[in-house]
């Protein structure tokens, strides 16, 4: 190995300094580019949560307005019953008035009428009551249920299918 009379007269010295002077320049350029990249890349994820924030926010205020429409449906198909039954006890209470006017004149053809009558009332109302509770309830699924929601009630459907075959 030579040694020289100067440290500066190495060749060595003077290779580890232009490589030192190069790391430098070269380490700012690169530490620069390095530091914007991060940046960007944090104003995206920003700008990503407070577009989730706000979805979230938004199917939040969904849920509600759904939850407050499926309440609603439920109050109109409640008043829908009551009504019908109200309408029932009103035609079962004119059809008895008719039955015991005809009851005077002739008993035998009154009390057929008076069951036609009764059975034909019942099935009105029982008709008129199932309508509006299927189309109340086609209402509320239909609001109520996503496909996700859908897909779940048949998988349980499914998964019961066997303990009611059974019963069965």
């Amino acid at each position: 190995m030579h040694h020289y009379e100067h440290f500066w007269l190495n060749p060595t010295f003077w290779v580890a300094m232009a490589f030192v002077v190069f790391v430098v320049l070269l380490g700012r350029t690169v530490w620069k580019m390095i530091a914007s990249g991060l940046d960007a890349r944090a104003e995206a994820v920003r700008k990503a949560l407070a577009e989730a924030a706000a979805l979230r926010a938004e199917a939040e205020a969904m849920l509600k307005q759904a939850e407050a429409d499926r309440a609603k449906a439920l109050a109109e198909a409640e008043a829908t019953l009551t009504r019908a039954k109200a309408e029932a006890e009103r035609v079962a209470i004119a059809a008895a008035a008719e039955a015991e006017a005809a009851a005077a004149r002739r008993e035998k053809m009154a009390m057929d009428r008076i069951a036609a009558a009764e059975a034909s009332a019942v099935t009105e109302v029982r008709n008129a009551a199932t309508d509006v509770a299927t189309a109340a309830a086609k209402t509320v699924i239909a609001q109520t249920l996503d496909a996700q929601k859908d897909a779940a009630l048949i998988d349980a459907a499914v998964a019961e299918l066997p303990k009611s075959l059974r019963a069965a």
